[in-house]
């Protein structure tokens, strides 16, 4: 594999794909230059002003009349429909920082969560920013105290006198040692450990003292006066956690198939760091079989991977205001609505009749070249609404595409078009691409070539 073919993969597994003027730029990188620009975009990223000035305050709805509560739902719909497009957008945008936004993708769908108050939804993602790439720990903390969290998994309601299991369940089971490694007991003497974590109506996490139960627990062999924080403690000194974690990242950035030697070895590095999520990444994009040719070209991009792919080479401005979030929806995947609190359950599960024919339509939708008429999925368990989405209204602006070809003959265009829009280890054949009575106008040859390379099934590999 070369040197262009790797750095090509950690683009796309890292971020999104590339604009025309990055791949300009970036594709003579080598691959230990292009990690060090990954780390250090994302190392040094700054706090969207869209997330630092989010407002967090909960109005309290038992003060409202119906009709005020149903406007309050409503803006925090809207609210959340904000920050869902800002956030695609950046993912989309061609910038620095797409690493960090990539783990913060990550990572929401590790600590899968529904909300549905967009203020504190944005919260979260802030929350997740902050410790993305930093100590898993913290992270788990962090999460831990999160409102959003918080209210999610009810543990506003876990009390000393009644004690709540759904957060201590999916804290063991999904979010760090994972199932089978802990008892019924465990979760029993985990809510305990957690009681009287709760939140107020100014959004921020309070320990509500009175609601806490301080007497002595046994969690997984050990016997104190544990608090969350104890449990949480307990659970990262297991190496199993290091492995549950691991065997994720492996599956989410490298193969959906683990391999179980290559896996332990990334839990080593994770678990001896003490759980140093930078260390553990950097492992990983610098090991061979990071660039082994079965783990090249061979992810199916989620939904959120498509749209911000194509926003980003495509240089894509959807003026809808729906737009991006109705897309999502038609997809199968919408940011701060995963299905359940075990999140998406990704690669082969992205892929059936219904989004196959909508994805390879997409190019199609978004230069309006056919009238595709999408309809939008259930985004979450108990959500039977029927509703469709007939347009998109999006500019493309092909100009720094054309940059790219300007002076080519049209076998040299479509070489350089394959490149920018196939990921590494793709290639398919010419003849796809060829057509009779192909246009002598630049702008027109490019549009044809990438609606056909965007109608291909080898474009929705990552």
């Amino acid at each position: 594999m070369t040197d262009r073919q790797k750095t090509k993969h950690l683009f796309y597994r890292l971020g999104f794909g590339f604009s025309a003027e990055e791949w300009r730029e970036r594709q003579n990188w080598s691959p230990g230059y292009s990690i060090n620009r990954l780390f250090k975009g994302a190392l040094e990223a700054q706090t969207p002003a869209e997330l630092a000035n989010a407002p967090t305050t909960i109005d309290k709805a038992d003060k409202m009349g119906e009709n005020q509560r149903k406007k309050e739902r409503e803006n925090q719909r809207l609210l959340a429909a904000r920050y869902n497009t800002d956030w695609v957008q950046r993912m989309g945008a061609a910038t620095d920082d797409v690493f960090l936004e990539r783990m913060c993708l990550f990572w929401h769908g590790h600590f899968a969560c529904v909300t549905l108050f967009g203020n504190l939804a944005a919260a979260q993602l802030q929350t997740i920013r902050r410790h993305a790439l930093g100590n898993f720990r913290d992270l788990t903390l962090a999460i831990a105290r999160d409102v959003a969290m918080i209210r999610f998994l009810n543990n506003q309601q876990n009390r000393k006198e009644q004690p709540n299991e759904n957060f201590a369940r999916e804290l063991m089971e999904l979010f760090t040692i994972g199932r089978g490694h802990y008892t019924e007991t465990d979760i029993k003497e985990a809510a305990r450990a957690f009681t009287g974590w709760s939140s107020n109506f100014g959004g921020e996490f309070v320990f509500r003292k009175l609601q806490h139960d301080f007497d002595s627990k046994t969690f997984m062999g050990r016997t104190g006066d544990f608090d969350g924080t104890d449990i949480i403690d307990i659970l990262l000194e297991n190496r199993q956690t290091a492995s549950f974690i691991a065997n994720k990242v492996f599956r989410y950035f490298v193969n959906a198939v683990p391999v179980e030697a290559q896996v332990q070895e990334l839990a080593d590095v994770f678990y001896d760091s003490d759980y140093d999520i930078a260390v553990m990444m950097r492992h990983l994009v610098e090991s061979d079989w990071f660039y082994a040719p079965q783990n090249v070209g061979t992810r199916i991009k989620s939904p959120v991977d498509l749209i911000s792919h194509l926003l980003r080479s495509l240089n894509l401005t959807v003026n809808s205001e729906w737009g991006l979030v109705n897309v999502q929806k038609a997809l199968g995947q919408v940011l701060f609505n995963p299905p359940n609190v075990a999140g998406w359950p990704g690669h082969r599960n992205w892929i059936d009749n219904s989004s196959l024919l909508l994805r390879l339509s997409l190019g199609a939708l978004i230069f309006k070249a056919a009238n595709v008429d999408m309809e939008v999925k259930a985004i979450a368990e108990g959500d039977n609404r029927n509703r469709r989405l007939k347009n998109l209204d999006a500019v493309v602006d092909l100009q720094p595409i054309l940059k790219l070809t300007q002076g080519l003959n049209k076998d040299e265009q479509i070489e350089v078009l394959s490149e920018l829009f196939l990921p590494a280890g793709v290639r398919v054949s010419k003849d796809l691409l060829l057509f009779e009575n192909y246009s002598d106008q630049p702008e027109i040859f490019a549009k044809d070539v990438i609606l056909r390379l965007l109608s291909l099934p080898e474009y929705q590999l990552c």
